[in-house]
């Protein structure tokens, strides 16, 4: 079993920001030349986060944003955090910091609609995905 594992930089320009970086994991996996396996994309930041969700309508990930900041919005009182940031944090534990995706022949095996989202919840930032990769 061949492990490979590969840092990415995202850039985000806003407080709260979905990106897709789906094409990006897609090439770390066509990069390290395991046809099948698991691939492990994960978030080492507290105010980060990634998820699978629909690609194709920009409209998704426009009511998955609208939705988290009327549930979790920045200035709700009550928050205790001094940095400012609780709603932050809150989104990231709910969304969650990886998520995994089998490697079938040399890609990745998600559905028609999926791709893999960066969620930024405390930007703008610049910020690291870990992708790991294990497989034959």
């Amino acid at each position: 079993m061949n492990i490979i594992t590969e840092t990415i930089p995202v850039k985000t320009n806003a407080r709260n920001q979905m990106i897709d970086i789906t094409a990006d994991v897609a090439d770390v996996v066509r990069r390290s030349g395991i046809s099948n396996g698991d691939c492990i994309i994960f978030c080492n930041h507290t105010t980060g986060a990634i998820t699978i969700n629909e690609n194709a309508d920009p409209d998704v990930v426009g009511d998955m944003l609208m939705t988290l900041n009327e549930l979790f919005p920045k200035d709700r009182p009550g928050y205790r955090h001094d940095e400012g940031n609780s709603d932050s944090h809150i989104k990231c534990t709910l969304v969650g910091c990886s998520e995994q995706v089998l490697i079938e022949n040399a890609n990745l095996h998600l559905g028609t609609w999926q791709g893999i989202y960066f969620c930024e919840f405390d930007g703008p930032r610049s910020r690291k995905v870990t992708i790991q990769i294990k497989g034959k």
